[in-house]
């Protein structure tokens, strides 16, 4: 019996569940990480551009080149191991170095994407990333002291994660070299894929939060845009029943305003999708990690709930506000249209009386002519009448005056029956 024939995507979209694995990286160990996004519109993005860019890089080391259409690649770049993927709005590269310098978070570190290629990057770096692995302290006392070193008190944001396999810690902070810093310090025993997974989601929150961010700015452009129509349609929907304003000038400027708030739907609405959608993730990343405090430091899942979650708010409150104010408009427009209508009905209602009255003239005028022409045939039907019946007359001995006396009436009454006739059959 033959063997029933496989999807053509069946193996592509089971290999896409296994297209990025995570990093396995030994302890202690140095991650650099950057995330490079261009242009805004993710759908004029060249990809081939990207496809080069990492190109470039690899052939500086001699390293191997991915599959023609991959959108991922690891592969050895000199002591570090690269990582690359390409997603829907962005590329990222990391590179994972064995050991650490003596110096922490040494910008030096980040050298292993020169400086010369950053600088022909096909877009603008987001995110930079460096993530310092180490073992776990024997003492309490070290990981405080060195987490007062490395980042600011004030935004420090501090867990136990993965039930009690390390400790990360970050202050959301850019360093005066451009990179953001995270520390990981891992209990004895850990494997080392369980720290890969920790360092990218690390990575992971760090990009999402900022490709979320790219929201807010775009919601202040649209409030202030709001701000400016919405008075304008305020003070159209107050005056829709003012007698002094034409309709038609009304609808036609809301019609303007509705096509305004249309255009900045389609402008927004896929910045504020991505927002939601990079929301998610960034929550869901947190919440994997299975926070738990560590000497009264806020978590992670508590400083975004303070600094990140009012922003998502903010994008929230102008997407919901464009929604309300274009069914608004579309409810002021149903408004004027409906009173356009009625508008127009009572001129049609006065047109039909004048249409009516008009009818009843000519109608009037008709029967007047009617009367008229019946005395004008009855004037020749009794001349033709009265020399037809001359010659009888004369038998009667009756003069052609009385003759024609005698057939007025009778003519005159057979013409108005006539075109009474005639009026009936055409009605």
């Amino acid at each position: 019996m033959p063997e029933i024939p496989d999807h053509p995507q069946r193996y592509a979209l089971v290999n896409e569940l296994h297209a990025r694995p995570f990093p396995a990286l030994p302890v202690p160990c140095m991650a650099a990480y950057v995330a490079i996004k261009e242009p805004e519109d993710a759908h004029n993005r060249d990809r081939g551009a990207d496809k080069a860019h990492l190109l470039a890089l690899l052939d500086r080391h001699g390293s191997a080149h991915p599959q023609p259409g991959a959108t991922h690649f690891s592969g050895p770049l000199g002591r570090a191991e690269l990582k690359w993927e390409s997603h829907t709005e962005f590329v990222t590269y990391s590179a994972f170095t064995p050991g650490l310098s003596s110096r922490p978070f040494d910008p030096m570190e980040a050298d292993v994407f020169p400086a010369d290629w950053m600088a022909r990057a096909p877009g603008k770096r987001l995110v930079s990333v460096l993530v310092r692995v180490e073992p776990m302290p024997a003492r309490p006392e070290e990981v405080q002291a060195r987490l007062d070193e490395w980042f600011v008190a004030e935004s420090v944001a501090v867990s136990l994660v993965v039930d009690g396999a390390a400790i990360v810690a970050g202050d959301f902070r850019i360093d005066p070299a451009g990179h953001m810093r995270f520390a990981v310090f891992v209990t004895a025993g850990i494997g080392a894929r369980r720290v890969g997974r920790i360092v990218q989601r690390l990575c992971e929150i760090e990009t999402y939060r900022a490709m979320s961010m790219l929201g807010l700015t775009r919601s202040r452009e649209l409030s202030a845009r709001l701000n400016a129509l919405d008075p304008r349609l305020s003070a159209l929907v107050t005056g829709l029943d003012a007698a002094d304003r034409p309709a038609e000038a009304a609808l036609d400027e809301l019609l303007a305003i509705s096509a305004e708030l249309e255009a900045l739907a389609v402008r927004f609405s896929f910045r504020f999708g991505a927002t939601g959608a990079y929301e998610a993730i960034v929550n869901q990343r947190i919440a994997v990690l299975r926070e738990e405090r560590v000497g009264g430091r806020q978590t992670f899942g508590e400083f975004m709930m303070r600094r990140y979650d009012p922003a998502m708010r903010t994008v929230k409150s102008a997407d919901r506000r464009l929604g309300t104010m274009a069914e608004r408009a579309a409810r002021a427009a149903e408004l004027l249209r409906t009173r356009v209508d009625v508008e127009r009905s009572a001129q049609n209602q006065k047109l039909l009386e004048s249409m009516d009255r008009r009818a009843d003239l000519q109608l009037r005028l008709q029967h007047t002519v009617e009367g008229l022409s019946v005395v004008a045939i009855s004037y020749y039907a009794v001349s033709l009448a009265a020399y037809a019946a001359y010659p009888l007359a004369k038998l009667a001995h009756l003069s052609k005056e009385m003759l024609t006396a005698l057939l007025v009436l009778p003519v005159i009454c057979g013409v108005w029956l006539m075109i009474r006739r005639i009026r009936r059959g055409m009605h």
